[in-house]
């Protein structure tokens, strides 16, 4: 069992750093950051649709986006006057599609 985690590194036997799967992991367990993701999984969303559908006000919201975006777990880009918001992290992305399945 030891020969799978190497303590030292803190990696599992394919070079994975678990640390920083924990880090994602920690940052997306708030429930309403998992909404979040859940919501602009498959398609972006703007905040505007986050708050009206999660009945949150906008800067609660806002905040939750913000931990995301600097973990770079999502990204936005403004289109027209709105900005959009999805999931750039591959590893959240999957995890994400997977429990919506």
């Amino acid at each position: 069992m030891c020969n799978v985690y190497n303590m030292k590194e803190k990696t599992c036997c394919s070079g994975i750093i678990i640390e920083s799967y924990a880090e994602k992991l920690k940052v997306c367990g708030h429930p309403l950051r998992l909404k979040i993701l859940c919501l602009i999984e498959n398609e972006d969303a703007c905040v505007t649709e986050l708050w009206t559908c999660l009945n949150q006000s906008q800067p609660v919201i806002s905040q939750h986006l913000a931990v995301l975006k600097e973990k770079d777990i999502v990204v936005s880009e403004v289109k027209g006057n709105k900005r959009y918001y999805s999931i750039l992290d591959p590893f959240i992305k999957a995890l994400i599609k997977d429990m919506l399945n």
